[in-house]
């Protein structure tokens, strides 16, 4: 908080309050065959919410099966209300799947700097769409207000890179990172 004092001391005090910080887990599902998380995915996926901080405004998937149940787990195994409940974020998940598909291939890496360099263009123009995508859920949290959201990598990586700017090293399954906003802009770190 900075706060400016004026000089006389019958004066009223103006105080100048900043953004107060807005945060997102965002973590990659479990493991899963297909669109439906295995055994062991959904294990991991309630050992993992059976260890999370807690009191998140917003759960929210990208739609897709395995993270939605990634993310019903968590929240099961949480065992706390989410005010405002589980919603879709259907720009959580890209429409060129294939092109990521292809770019891994060629790039031999699910880094975004090998991926970029295989398809420049798919990186670009999907994290710009994706980092749009994380910004809502941003903007649908109050203040102080904390979202928990599951996807897909390496999209979650390029929503990062379209919303801060920050490359992350790619997420195993069932790894999330932290991105908080607030007055000095965007701090992004992993989820230990």
């Amino acid at each position: 908080m900075k706060a400016h004092l004026l000089a006389h001391p019958r004066t009223p005090v103006a105080v100048s309050v900043g953004q107060v910080s807005k945060e997102i887990e965002l973590w990659r599902h479990t493991d899963a065959d297909g669109d439906v998380l295995t055994a062991e995915g959904v294990g991991a996926a309630l050992e993992i919410g059976a260890r999370l901080r807690g009191g998140y405004h917003l759960a929210v998937s990208s739609g897709a099966q395995r993270a939605t149940q990634t993310l019903a787990c968590f929240i099961g195994a949480l065992g706390q209300h989410v005010p405002g409940g589980v919603v879709v974020e259907p720009g959580l998940r890209s429409q060129n799947e294939d092109r990521w598909r292809a770019a891994y291939g060629k790039a031999g890496s699910g880094a975004l700097g090998a991926l970029r360099e295989a398809d420049p263009e798919l990186v670009a123009e999907d994290s710009k769409r994706l980092g749009v995508a994380l910004r809502r859920v941003l903007d649908d949290l109050p203040d102080g207000g904390r979202a928990l959201v599951v996807g897909h990598s390496p999209t979650n990586e390029a929503a990062v890179l379209g919303l801060t700017g920050a490359i992350v090293a790619p997420l195993a399954k069932g790894a999330g990172v932290r991105v908080v906003v607030g007055d000095d802009g965007y701090q992004v770190e992993p989820i230990a």
